[in-house]
């Protein structure tokens, strides 16, 4: 069988023109010889009815002590997704497309227990396989499956992305198609770069970097299932049936099915916001305290980024909401710190820069020249991030994205081999 996976995302589906539009991509499918696996996310988004924030809103608000069990919030966010998958199965039988609904476990997504968070541990596929072979279109509520207790679980942030690429590979389908309210990923966001433009083909280590350090159009960890099976991922905006960009292992051997690679130093400009940078000082004779603040850190589930550790002081970032936490941390163990808040990173990403010399030292020099004060760097191989003011993370933004062309695709000059 020849399969797709189409993921629709919670603004694909939220209302009945748009639902029109996602049985028009279901039929053109098969009308392209594919077997067609729908997965589906809650329908809106924070305040529409059936959305998985405003699911999770009702049950805080009926909660007097602010303590709610973590099981039953996974029972009921779980139905907004199969609400959606119940109201869309209807809306393609209603186009004269033999469909049917089925819950993240009805599918066969046996997830490890962890509430809020699961991690899918296994994928039985028997039962969508006997649906297909059947000629029906399956349509799977995402973000969800069941551990071999019987006990329901979400699987967090981007789960539904999860849950398509899963059954992608599961399935062993061609490839998966992420539909959302964007035409594809961009060079940088569209709301702070006005001309930022659509990139065609990225890698998956490229774009897992660019939702790493802050992009939000795809989840990293869908990425990461997708590079393990090596299934292509074509992120679309709903309306348009052909656009949209290629996430694949190889996209410069894979022209023959996807088009030419454009291979520049910089492919594109993430950022995040809402970050504080804190410096420790310690003295070098204390290894041991500086190990304890790291692992209580750690038990506080206080994620740190940015890491710049020498003997006497250490730097790094945590985010704004927990440096309250983190500095109890440091009070109790009589760590001396300064933290600064109002902080953003900004992350340029791209494969062209790997081993080449002299990236870091053209993202400064453009960065000096807008007088945009750099607090501290980071990177990889295919990533220089630099912790900024807030209050400059747009320049830099625009500085960098304007530095390196990105606004067009590249010219000969700009080329630079993989």
């Amino acid at each position: 069988m020849k399969i797709i996976v189409q993921k629709f995302g919670g603004t694909s589906v939220a209302s009945p023109l748009l639902r029109e539009e996602v049985a028009k991509r279901v039929r053109e499918a098969r009308e392209k010889g594919y077997k067609p696996v729908v997965v589906v996310s809650a329908m809106g988004r924070t305040g529409d009815p059936y959305a998985t924030d405003t699911l999770r809103e009702l049950v805080a608000a009926s909660c007097g002590c602010g303590e709610y069990s973590i099981r039953d919030l996974d029972l009921i966010m779980c139905c907004g997704e199969i609400i959606s998958a119940v109201v869309m199965a209807s809306t393609l039988c209603d186009h004269g497309l033999i469909s049917l609904a089925l819950t993240g476990w009805q599918a066969g997504m046996i997830t490890d227990g962890n509430y809020g968070q699961a991690q899918v541990v296994d994928f039985q596929p028997e039962r969508l396989l006997a649906h297909l072979r059947n000629d029906e279109v399956v349509v799977v509520a995402g973000f969800q499956g069941i551990t071999p207790e019987g006990e329901i679980n979400t699987l967090g942030r981007g789960g539904s992305d999860t849950s398509a690429v899963i059954l992608g590979a599961g399935l062993g389908a061609e490839q998966v198609e992420i539909y959302t309210d964007v035409d594809g990923i961009m060079t940088a966001d569209p709301k702070v770069v006005k001309d930022a433009r659509i990139i065609d083909h990225l890698t998956y280590n490229e774009v897992c970097q660019l939702a790493y350090e802050g992009a939000k159009v795809i989840h990293p960890r869908a990425v990461e299932v997708a590079m393990q099976h090596n299934i292509p991922l074509i992120v679309k905006r709903l309306r348009e049936s052909e656009a949209g960009t290629v996430i694949s292992r190889d996209p410069a051997g894979g022209e023959a099915r996807f088009g030419k690679r454009e291979w520049r130093v910089i492919t594109g400009i993430a950022h995040s916001t809402g970050l504080a940078q804190v410096t420790v000082d310690t003295a070098a004779e204390e290894s041991t305290l500086e190990l304890e603040m790291f692992e209580r850190l750690a038990a506080a589930r206080i994620s740190i980024d940015m890491i710049s550790l020498f003997p006497e002081r250490k730097y790094f970032t945590v985010a704004e909401d927990k440096l309250a936490q983190a500095e109890m941390i440091f009070r109790e163990l009589g760590v001396k710190h300064q933290a600064l808040s109002g902080c953003a990173k900004v992350s340029v990403v791209g494969l062209g820069m790997r081993n080449l010399p002299g990236v870091m030292a053209r993202v400064v020099h453009a960065l000096n020249e807008k007088k945009v004060r750099i607090l501290q760097t980071g990177d990889s191989n295919i990533t220089i991030s630099l912790l900024v003011r807030e209050d400059d993370l747009a320049e830099a933004i625009r500085t960098l994205h304007d530095h390196f062309k990105l606004a067009t695709p590249p010219g000969d000059d700009e080329r630079v081999l993989a």
